[in-house]
């Protein structure tokens, strides 16, 4: 079930000039970036791109999601880490994004693993966000 916007318990805003050639910036001035096309959509590749941000966003809370799930069923998850691979390509409504996460967590076997992304792939809210609109394939590593 969606929050309200008043039960947000933390609320980010971020500004774009000049769409995918041009700057992002954060209210808080903590981000400050230029944006650009990769150059295999036809730009220059000489600042970082949508994909790429959502990818980072992507691995952290679905990494954050796995230590949660880790911490309450008491497993030790260090040393591990989530990589995000986000792609973008034509399909029927003009563009669309896919995403592979994977998680590598060395302490612990491949069963434990893939339980552990299982569940935090049920609360991660990127993968909540996701779920339905965009293939989202979960491997570990």
């Amino acid at each position: 079930m969606p929050i309200k916007p008043s039960e947000a318990l933390y609320t980010a805003a971020a500004t774009a000039e000049g769409g995918r050639e041009g700057r992002v910036s954060t209210e808080d001035g903590k981000l400050d970036i230029v944006v650009s096309q990769p150059k295999e959509l036809g730009g220059t590749g000489a600042g970082t791109n949508p994909e790429q941000l959502f990818a980072a966003c992507y691995s952290a809370c679905f990494h954050a999601s796995i230590g949660i799930i880790a911490q309450m069923q008491k497993i030790d998850i260090t040393g591990s880490s989530v990589t995000a691979r986000v792609g973008i390509g034509r399909n029927d409504a003009g563009f669309g994004i896919v995403a592979e996460l994977t998680a590598h967590i060395p302490s612990v076997d491949e069963a434990t693993a893939r339980t552990l992304v299982e569940k935090a792939h049920e609360i991660c809210p990127y993968s909540k966000v996701t779920r339905g609109d965009i293939e989202v394939t979960i491997t570990t590593a």
